[in-house]
């Protein structure tokens, strides 16, 4: 469907029922969120807040909520930008067959940025302050952008098609920031954005910085669709869409998006920091306060019937993980396509995307052997974390797919299954010690610091995994209430962490517990503050085990040993999942505002039938 705007699309989707509008006011400080984070839930409609309490404009929210609604967004043109994405990875096709790819060429064609000076005059300008103040959580250092589109260029190739288009968070008001003259930018160095700066500081030079909310559908999916070398984000909206993107430059030299809702234009300068945070974020966790770049404000525009667009972001599933969905629906499986051998890589969303990846791959490696054993998938696994957004992980468990054909990454509980009946723990687990982990994750011993994990398996199964507590089985007096989170994994709860002394002597008492036990069908234990929650799901078992580890600093083993530099152990691996004073704290709900909510489903009220 080829939306000219934000506005169109609320329109469709509300006549075709995926959409409600909230009338009664709302306020932007929790509220908002929260009556986000229940429709979300219920994989419900998107939102229309009518009234946001404090500004002048309407807010919209869960568009993406369901892959249903997404494809249904995108109704008329995701088979032929399928095509497309599949074309730049293998351009040889559309040689082999021009007829059957001449319509991706059109729509590659027809998705050139198209420059509409006389769009100037459709817009306004506001301030910072006028805009939906929406704060997601209760320590929050104050109210973000989650949902924009940034765009910077190249300071040597200047230009649209050499620019950049992300979605990174920017937060509004807050800490040491003048209001309505300064606000905050979050990003990674390695992404488009920080490439762009770190060529501005080294010329000395200012970085322009366009911030733009809203706009069709198409845009905040480019800002976040991992697109094959040289195909640029305004091209790929342009060819989602089925509308070339439209932008022109103002009287400073800022580029505007003329189909975006707001934009906000304003200048990075070299060396200028300022603390930004916390924020809830993605992991389920806080993201502390840290310096992160100043973006000086120059103006902020908007059309006279701007619609601000947000998202709620939090302990997966959340609206990103249907955006992920999205994105898997149109690039198809591209990175098994750039890493030979791999079959298919996964991050884990109930595990926080990052903190863990499931991969299968070939192992084709000495074929005379009696058993396999890992050997090309450590090639492999090498590849994997040394990919892009994939080198944030912590956690690699990767099996060879010739041990079964039908084994799935997508599967938590089958995936772990598979490789806990094959693994030799004596030689199976291969460390990546003092090494970065993702920003957000405060597991680490500092920020962006910690250390990685292979965990391989491939070979004939090796055990029967038990889905009980053994009878009788003896602990040590740190560690109790034993439960069965999955086949094959012991969960216990724990004293709360004090340091790693402790620990230490924690882990050598239960050692002694349990080596001479049969623990043969439990290969797994995890520590945890509560372990019936930890049991309780899948979801939990993996947040918990995978989020609040640091593999080289919280693995542990019965009986284990170290040789020639190679760590294993002959019984049971522990992972220390239990909270560490330097974690970040979790996400709570505000009780006042849920019960709020509660009010808001019952018979009369905004979401009944909704929630």
């Amino acid at each position: 469907m080829a939306y000219k705007s934000l506005a169109e699309c609320v329109s469709d989707l509300e006549k075709h029922g995926h959409l409600i509008r909230i009338k009664e006011e709302v306020d932007p400080y929790l509220e908002m969120a929260a009556i986000h984070l229940r429709v979300y839930e219920k994989q419900g409609p998107a939102l229309l807040f009518e009234k946001v309490k404090g500004s002048p404009f309407p807010a919209v929210s869960n568009l993406f909520g369901t892959l249903e609604r997404s494809k249904f967004i995108f109704r008329d043109t995701l088979p032929k930008v399928q095509q497309l994405v599949s074309l730049r990875n293998d351009p040889i096709k559309a040689l082999k067959n021009p007829f059957k790819y001449a319509g991706s060429a059109m729509s590659a064609l027809s998705a050139l940025p198209l420059k509409t000076p006389s769009a100037k005059s459709k817009f306004l300008k506001t301030s910072i302050s006028q805009l939906p103040q929406i704060v997601n959580w209760p320590m929050d250092g104050g109210p973000f952008v989650t949902m924009p589109q940034v765009y910077t260029e190249d300071v040597d190739k200047p230009g649209v098609l050499n620019a950049n288009l992300g979605m990174y968070r920017i937060q509004l008001v807050g800490n040491d920031y003048i209001q309505d003259k300064e606000i905050g930018l979050h990003y990674q160095i390695h992404r488009g954005i920080g490439v762009h700066q770190s060529k501005a500081n080294a010329l000395g030079k200012p970085l322009k910085v366009s911030i733009f909310v809203g706009g069709p559908p198409s845009h905040p999916l480019a800002a976040v669709m991992p697109l094959p070398e040289g195909l640029s984000e305004m091209t790929f909206a342009g060819a989602l869409g089925d509308r070339r993107f439209r932008y022109f430059y103002d009287d400073e030299g800022f580029c505007i998006s003329a189909d975006a809702d707001f934009i906000i234009t304003g200048t990075v300068y070299p060396n200028e920091n300022k603390p930004e945070g916390p924020f809830g974020d993605h992991l389920g966790y806080y993201s502390l306060t840290h310096p992160f770049p100043l973006m000086k404000v120059h103006n902020v525009y908007h059309k006279k019937d701007a619609i601000w667009s947000f998202t709620v972001v939090g302990r997966p599933p959340q609206e990103d993980t249907s955006f992920g969905a999205l994105i898997h629906e149109i690039t198809g499986s591209a990175i098994p396509q750039e890493i030979h051998g791999l079959k298919e890589v996964h991050a884990v969303d109930a595990a926080g995307v990052h903190p863990l990846l499931f991969a299968i791959g070939s192992e084709r490696y000495t074929p005379y052997l009696k058993e396999r054993r890992p050997q090309e998938i450590l090639t492999i696994a090498n590849h994997i974390l040394g990919k892009n957004q994939l080198s944030l992980a912590k956690y690699l468990f990767i099996a060879a797919k010739e041990d079964d054909q039908q084994l799935s990454t997508h599967h938590i509980e089958d995936f772990i299954k598979h490789i806990l009946e094959r693994i030799d723990l004596t030689r199976d687990i291969h460390f990546y010690t003092n090494t970065t982990i993702d920003t957000l994750d405060y597991s680490g011993d500092g920020l962006n610091s910690g250390s990685k994990v292979v965990i391989a398996a491939a070979g004939t199964q090796k055990r029967e995994l038990w889905s009980h507590v053994p009878e009788g089985l003896k602990l040590s007096e740190a560690f109790y209430q034993p439960k069965i989170a999955m086949p094959g994994v012991l969960v216990l709860a724990a004293n709360k962490y004090l340091n790693p002394e402790k620990t230490a002597a924690e882990i050598a008492m239960l050692n002694i517990a349990l080596i001479d036990q049969d623990l043969s069908g439990l290969p797994l234990i995890i520590l945890a503050d509560d372990a019936e929650f930890t049991a309780a799901t899948t979801d939990n078992f993996v947040w918990v085990a995978f989020t609040r580890s640091n593999p080289a600093a919280d693995i542990y083993g019965i009986n284990d040993f170290t040789i020639n530099k190679h760590w294993g152990c002959k019984g049971s691996m522990i992972i220390d999942a239990r909270k560490k004073p330097h974690h970040a704290p979790e996400l709570i709900k505000d009780g006042v505002v849920e019960a709020k909510i509660d009010e808001m489903g019952k018979e009369g009220g905004a979401l009944f039938g909704v929630v």
